[in-house]
């Protein structure tokens, strides 16, 4: 084991064509979860990068060469000897032994039990994050995010082999249950769904029990894999489902519905910046914090937002509803109602602004 250990300090990192994310690691010790994909190594090896070499030592816990024994055993006496004041333990699995450093980084799905450390999720690529990846900055760059989403190997990977590497990763990350469950999900997203009927339609597929498919519904829920938006004020109402990222729909089923494509990802640039988000009917998504209604309406016009608005009317005026916000491909303009101040905000515009 110690020959192995000493083959992780010796070895040399790359982050080639690293592009700055939001998420700036911070100098203490932490988790640093998120989903498949997501930049987290990427981003911890780039941080790496700018240390002094013999300062660290980064493990892939992955590896199957890794004895659990062994390396409990020899971890820390090995850091002391080489005076190593950050590890990061990737793919951390919770039976391998801490070491006490200056810096301990653990990187994984969804940490639990790690103590004290504080935790942090790296979501995949906002819209603002993606356009650091693109050459130039035009018309053309949402339609590109719509095809590529917010996974950053996307962007490395020919256009024929994208959707293909997708379903390698996630059938691998998830297991046969859970990448069943993300492929029913992928047509059924956008929609009232819960894990009943999630079960109702896997248990003719394949073999499950119930408990079976709840316990792998909240796991994908509690690692960010799908997210579930409740409905405002009523917890035990079917909740709406949603992909953490537009990508996955293309390369999960052969579906075209551009509207529910576009409303989940309004929904993801929601998540990854605002709190408490709900559903309510004629209502896309209500911010309680903001007191802001925002509409998915890609090709909207200024005559449907107003019936949308009417339809809509008890909930914004029973909630104080201070503003509505109806987020479009193109279309700009602002509606004189009389009870709520309404705007038509492109895409690019809202989730670069305040209020994306």
């Amino acid at each position: 084991m110690t020959e192995l250990l000493e083959k992780y300090y010796r070895q040399d990192l790359h982050a080639g064509g690293y592009v700055e994310r939001k998420f700036s690691v911070p100098e203490h010790s932490f988790c640093l979860s998120g989903v498949a994909l997501s930049g987290k190594t990427m981003l911890v090896k780039h941080y790496l990068l700018q240390q002094r070499k013999a300062s660290y030592l980064y493990i892939d816990c992955s590896d199957i060469r890794l004895d659990t024994d062994r390396f409990n055993a020899q971890i820390r006496s090995f850091c002391n000897t080489h005076d190593i004041e950050t590890v990061v333990l990737d793919n951390y699995r919770p039976e391998l032994l801490r070491p006490a450093v200056s810096q301990l980084i653990l990187i994984g799905r969804e940490l639990t039990n790690t103590g004290d450390l504080a935790h942090y999720r790296l979501f995949p690529l906002d819209f603002e994050e993606f356009l650091a990846f693109e050459r130039k900055y035009d018309e053309s760059a949402l339609n590109d995010f719509l095809q590529l989403g917010g996974f950053p190997v996307m962007h490395k990977t020919p256009s024929e082999e994208r959707n293909l590497l997708l379903q390698r990763t996630f059938k691998t990350a998830l297991g046969d249950i859970g990448f069943d469950l993300m492929q029913l999900a992928a047509r059924l997203y956008t929609q009232k769904v819960s894990a009943f009927m999630l079960y109702e339609r896997l248990k003719s597929e394949r073999k499950i029990s119930k408990d079976m498919l709840y316990r792998h519904y909240d796991k994908l829920i509690a690692e960010g894999y799908l997210h579930a938006v409740a409905k405002f004020n009523h917890p035990r109402a079917t909740k709406k489902l949603y992909l953490c990222d537009i990508a996955l729909k293309t390369a999960l089923v052969f579906q075209k519905h551009f509207g529910r494509l576009f409303e989940n990802m309004v929904l993801t640039e929601l998540v990854k910046h605002h709190g408490d988000i709900f559903y309510e009917e004629q209502i896309d998504f209500y911010l309680p914090e903001s007191g802001r209604v925002i509409l998915c309406m890609p090709f909207g016009t200024k005559e449907i937002l107003f019936k949308k608005i009417e339809q809509a009317e008890a909930f914004i005026v029973t909630h104080g509803v201070k503003k509505v916000e109806v987020i479009t491909m193109s279309s700009e303009s602002s509606l004189h109602h009389p009870f709520v101040e309404a705007e038509m905000i492109p895409f690019s515009q809202w989730a670069l602004g305040d209020e994306g």
